[in-house]
């Protein structure tokens, strides 16, 4: 009976550090079909049209001959590969975005996207309402993004948590950001997009010397765990693949 009990018990999913790219892309697109059942056929014939006007348009410019066969069939492999990418890649950004939507801690999984010279941290601040801010420092400077289930009680913890800030960086530009879909939020579908357009404020140089000051902020607080639930576990794997896009 324990033997038994024990074969019927749901294999624990693998962690994205242990997969290797095939297997994070295999991984991407299961959860992706989940929430997305087109997804196959969609990137199919995306890469499907583009491979076609690849071929026709390679074959074209330097006409007739075995040099135009090869280019044309080289063309429309790498047109239809890019293009099943790119559609791929913004159906599995969806995808992720509509799972983590009203999940505790899915702003924080969604600042995970940034790219490199962004430094961000989850849940540096919160409330017994589970109202909570995660921080991310980067070209802006430092970006205060609260989420929870009342605005009015999220922004009081911004502006508790702005104060704490200018108190060890001052000169730095502090910007805060509510996620949510109400008036004045921003969607967890545009927060990434919206942290990088608030500009370059902060050089690459200062940026060691504000970090440094944030641990010493960061040193008198008690440690509070991420609420659970909202990263698939490809999302890891897919970063790669949605930045920038």
């Amino acid at each position: 009976m324990a033997k038994d009990a024990q074969k019927k018990q749901p294999a624990t999913p693998a962690s994205p550090d242990s997969m290797n790219r095939r297997q994070q892309l295999v991984e991407t697109y299961r959860m992706t079909r989940r929430n997305d059942p087109k997804v196959g056929l969609l990137t199919f014939g995306a890469g499907l049209v583009a491979g076609l006007l690849g071929f026709l348009l390679f074959y074209v410019l330097p006409g007739d001959g075995v040099i135009g066969w090869i280019l044309a069939v080289v063309g429309s492999l790498l047109l239809g590969s890019l293009a099943a990418m790119v559609v791929f890649g913004r159906r599995a950004q969806k995808a992720a975005y509509a799972q983590m939507e009203g999940q505790p801690g899915a702003a924080a999984a969604a600042l995970r996207m940034l790219r490199r010279g962004w430094k961000s941290d989850p849940v540096i601040a919160f409330n017994k309402n589970q109202d909570v801010v995660h921080r991310v420092v980067g070209p802006p400077g430092i970006v205060l993004v609260g989420e929870g289930t009342s605005p009015s009680r999220v922004r009081q913890l911004l502006v508790t948590e702005r104060r704490k800030h200018e108190r060890v960086a001052a000169e730095v530009p502090i910007h805060e950001v509510v996620c949510g879909n109400g008036e004045g939020q921003v969607p967890l579908s545009k927060l990434v997009r919206h942290v990088q357009k608030l500009g370059r404020k902060v050089k690459p140089a200062e940026l060691t010397d504000v970090l440094s000051r944030l641990r010493a902020l960061d040193a008198t607080r008690s440690n509070v765990p991420l609420p659970k639930g909202p990263v698939p576990t490809s999302m890891k794997g897919m970063r790669g693949n949605l930045r920038g896009r």
